[in-house]
C-alpha cells in the first residue's frame, strides 16, 4: 500500500501544470489643471473598473478646487506647485506609479464610462499590443487635421492614425522607459512617433464618442505649435528631415539618370532617324548620373538607419523610395529583353529586340478574345516528315482567320495547318518551298501585324464543322482589314456558320457541293440566298454590318466561296 502512494505522488509530480499568468497591476493617471467640475467623476468612473490597482491624480498647479475634489473622490493625489503643462503631468504620473501597466485619461471628459476605460486597457493585458491610443468621435480635432496629419503624412507616411492626437492611451511601464516625454501639448505625438520609429507595438483602439470642454482659440494656436514643434524635433531626430530633402533629391536625381539611360537605349533601338552616336551619347549620360546620385542615396539611407538602428523604417523607406525602385525595375526588364534578343554568331554579337502585339477588337465580329497579346513569330524550317504542314502558333492562326487542320494554299502547293509544337508557343515553322514563295528565311522574326502582309494573296480554306454537315470556306488573305459584310448560313433552318468577308457587287460568286458545282450568285448587300440539297435547304443572308476583314472572298473566275459536305448524296438544286 504504502509502494501505491508513492507510486502516485511521483505520477502527480510529474504532470505539469500550467504556470499561471503573472497578475499585471493597472495604474490610471489623470492630469489635471483647474477641472474642479469633472475630475471627481472621471475619478469615480475609474474605480468602477475592477482590474484597476491605483488611481493617480496629477494636479498640475491648478488655482481652483481640483486637488480636494480629487482626493474626495478616492484618488491620490500629486500636486505640482506652478502649472508646468500636460506632458510634464504625464511623466510626473509615470514616474510615481507602482503598476506594470499605466492608462492616461484627460480629466475633462464629460461622458467617460468603465466600458470606455476597459477598452483601452484589456489588449494590453491580453498581451495583443504594448501601447493603446484611442479614437473616438468628437467635435473638434483642428489641431489634427490642420497640422499633426499634414506633417505626419510627409515625415512619417507609415503613421497612418485616425487621431494621432487623442489624449487617451495606455502603455506598459517598461516600455514607457524608451519614450522621451514632451512637457507639453506635443507629448501625445511624440509617444506615438517614438514608439512607431522604436518598433514598439502600438494600436488605435474606437471608444466610441466622447465630450468634454472645448479649447478656445488661443489654446489650440499654443497646442499646434507645439505638436508642430514636436514632430519636426522628432522628424530631425530620426533623420526624416535627410529623408525628405537629402534623399528625395537624390532620389529625383537618380530617376532623371535612369530615365536618361532607358531614353538612350530606346533611341538605339526604336527611334531611326536619331543618329546612334547620340543616343549612346545620352545613355552614358543617364548611366553616369544614376550611379553617382544611387550612391549618393545608399550611403544617407545607411546613416539615417544608423540613427535608428532597432527603428520601424520600412514602410518609410518603401514609400519614400518607391519611385526610384520602380524606374530600376523597368530598367532591369528593359536590359533583359535585350539581352533576350542577343545573338552572337561568328563573332558579330547582334541585338534585335522585338516586342509582343497588343490586339483589342472594337467590333462585335466572332473571336474567341476581344483583348489579346500576340506574337512575335519566328521563322523555322518545317520539321523533316511534315512536308506539307505548316505549324503556325494559336495567336497567328487567330490573326490569319484559320483553326488547325485547315488548308492554305501557296504557290501551286497545298499545306495543312497544324499548332505550334510543344515548348515552341511563337515558332512558324513552314516548308522550304512555302518559305521561299513568301520571301522568308530561317530566323526572320515576323511583327504580328505584319502576318497579314506576309501571307498576303494565299488562299485559305477555313471549315465550319456541324452534326450534319461540313462547310468550307475559302479566302485569300488581304494585307489590311477592309469594310466587309458579314453572313449567316442556315441548315434547314438551323445557323451553322457565322462570319465575314470581302465581297465585291455584282460579282459572281461559285458554290459547290463535296466539290461540284451547285450554283452561283451575284452578290448584292441585303439579299439572301437559297438553294435545296437532297433533303437539305440552305439559306445565306447578308447583312451590311460595320465591321472589317481580312478575308477575300474569291469571285468565279478566282475559286469557290462554299464548298458544303451533306451525310445526303442525291441532289437537286434551285436559286
Amino acid at each position: 500500500m504504502y509502494w501505491f502512494f508513492v507510486i502516485i505522488a511521483f505520477l502527480l509530480a510529474g504532470i505539469k501544470t500550467q504556470k499561471p499568468k503573472k497578475y499585471q497591476k493597472v495604474s490610471v493617471i489623470i492630469p489635471a489643471y483647474n477641472e474642479e467640475d469633472t475630475v471627481a467623476k472621471v475619478v469615480e468612473v475609474v474605480r468602477k473598473v475592477s482590474f484597476v490597482d491605483e488611481i493617480l491624480v496629477v494636479n498640475d498647479g491648478s488655482s481652483d478646487n481640483t486637488e480636494a475634489e480629487a482626493m474626495k473622490a478616492g484618488a491620490s493625489v500629486i500636486t505640482h506647485e506652478t502649472n508646468k503643462g500636460k506632458g510634464e503631468a504625464l511623466f510626473t504620473g509615470y514616474r510615481e506609479a507602482e503598476c506594470d501597466i499605466i492608462a492616461f485619461i484627460d480629466a475633462d471628459i464629460h461622458n467617460l464610462t468603465s466600458k470606455k476605460v476597459e477598452a483601452m486597457i484589456m489588449p494590453i493585458l491580453e498581451g495583443k499590443t504594448d501601447i493603446t491610443k484611442t479614437k473616438f468621435a468628437r467635435a473638434s480635432g483642428r489641431v489634427t487635421e490642420l497640422t499633426a496629419k499634414p506633417l505626419l503624412n510627409f515625415f512619417f507616411p507609415e503613421i497612418s492614425f485616425e487621431q494621432p492626437l487623442s489624449g487617451q492611451f495606455a502603455a506598459r511601464k517598461d516600455v514607457l522607459k524608451r519614450i522621451n516625454f514632451e512637457k507639453d501639448y506635443g507629448v501625445d505625438v511624440g509617444i506615438v512617433i517614438d514608439a512607431d520609429v522604436l518598433g514598439i507595438s502600438i494600436t488605435e483602439v474606437d471608444i466610441g464618442a466622447i465630450e468634454h470642454d472645448m479649447s478656445p482659440l488661443e489654446d489650440l494656436n499654443l497646442m499646434a505649435n507645439e505638436v508642430v514643434r514636436t514632430i519636426m524635433s522628432r522628424a530631425n531626430k530620426y533623420g526624416r528631415v535627410i529623408m525628405i530633402d537629402e534623399i528625395g533629391h537624390f532620389i529625383r536625381m537618380s530617376i532623371v539618370g535612369l530615365s536618361l539611360v532607358i531614353l538612350g537605349l530606346f533611341t538605339i533601338f526604336f527611334v531611326s532617324f536619331v543618329p546612334l552616336a547620340v543616343g549612346i551619347m545620352i545613355g552614358v549620360i543617364g548611366l553616369i548620373i544614376a550611379i553617382y546620385y544611387i550612391v549618393k542615396v545608399i550611403v544617407k539611407s545607411i546613416v539615417m538607419f544608423k540613427k535608428t538602428p532597432k527603428g520601424n523604417l520600412v514602410r518609410s523607406f518603401i514609400k519614400i523610395h518607391f519611385p526610384l525602385i520602380i524606374s530600376i525595375i523597368l530598367l532591369l526588364l528593359m536590359i533583359s529583353t535585350f539581352i533576350g534578343a542577343a545573338h552572337y554568331e561568328n563573332g558579330v554579337l547582334s541585338i534585335e529586340p522585338n516586342s509582343r502585339n497588343l490586339i483589342i477588337y472594337a467590333d462585335d465580329s466572332a473571336r474567341d478574345n476581344a483583348i489579346t497579346v500576340r506574337g512575335p513569330y519566328t521563322v523555322d524550317i518545317a520539321i523533316e516528315d511534315e512536308l506539307d504542314i505548316i505549324r503556325m502558333p494559336a495567336d497567328a492562326m487567330m490573326t490569319l482567320g484559320v483553326k488547325e487542320n485547315d488548308t492554305i494554299q501557296i504557290d501551286e502547293n497545298t499545306y495543312t495547318i497544324k499548332d505550334a509544337r510543344d515548348g515552341e508557343p511563337n515558332i512558324l515553322r513552314l516548308p522550304k518551298e512555302a518559305k521561299n514563295f513568301l520571301n522568308l528565311e530561317e530566323g526572320n522574326v515576323i511583327q504580328n501585324t505584319r502576318l497579314k502582309q506576309v501571307f498576303e494573296g494565299t488562299v485559305m480554306t477555313h471549315s465550319y464543322e456541324n452534326e450534319n454537315s461540313t462547310v468550307y470556306e475559302e479566302y485569300i488573305v488581304s494585307s489590311r482589314d477592309v469594310h466587309s459584310c458579314t453572313y449567316e448560313i442556315f441548315l434547314d433552318n438551323t445557323s451553322i456558320v457565322y462570319s465575314s468577308g470581302i465581297f465585291k457587287k455584282n460579282s459572281t460568286y461559285d458554290i459547290k457541293v463535296n466539290d461540284e458545282f451547285v450554283t452561283s450568285f451575284n452578290f448584292k448587300k441585303n439579299s439572301n440566298v437559297t438553294f435545296d440539297y437532297g433533303n437539305h435547304t440552305v439559306e445565306i443572308m447578308f447583312k451590311d454590318k460595320n465591321t472589317t476583314s481580312i478575308k477575300q472572298i474569291p469571285r468565279e473566275s478566282q475559286g469557290t466561296f462554299l464548298n458544303f459536305e451533306f451525310d445526303s448524296l442525291d441532289s437537286t438544286s434551285n436559286v
